[in-house]
């Protein structure tokens, strides 16, 4: 069994923020604790655009807290999310958020994320490697 909290793992190795700025994620589980996913409190600020693209994962998120612009930059669809809503990224789907107030949700990859990974030039982590790799 496995116990972890938000603020126990706060200004730790599993608390990242992003290199641009935009956003602020407090992993729960990575790819170490071998369930298969990962699980992430992730907060993107207001006022902030982030274009992502997970080429080499799934993700459902769900918001816990604020309201968020969701545009999927392959169709142009607009979506607002706000809390209670969930999106799942289930076609590597490239998307911008733009939120309208602090956006706080839970998040969840497949592959998981090994922990300190930061977004690519395409928005994207890096693949998921084994320790065998």
């Amino acid at each position: 069994m496995i116990i972890r909290s938000l603020d126990g793992i706060t200004d730790t190795e599993r608390d990242v923020a992003g290199a641009l700025g935009t956003w602020r994620s407090k992993r729960l589980i990575l790819a170490d604790d071998r369930v298969g996913f990962s699980l992430h409190e992730t907060t993107v600020y207001p006022g902030t655009v982030t274009d992502l693209w997970y080429k080499h994962h799934v993700e459902a998120v769900l918001c816990v807290e604020g309201e968020c612009e969701l545009t999927n930059r392959d169709t142009g669809e607009v979506h607002t999310i706000r809390v209670g809503d969930m999106y799942l990224l289930d076609k590597h789907d490239r998307h911008t958020l733009r939120p309208k107030t602090k956006f706080r949700a839970i998040c969840v990859f497949n592959p998981p994320l090994t922990g300190r990974e930061d977004h690519d030039e395409d928005g994207a982590y890096p693949p998921y490697q084994t320790a065998a790799e």
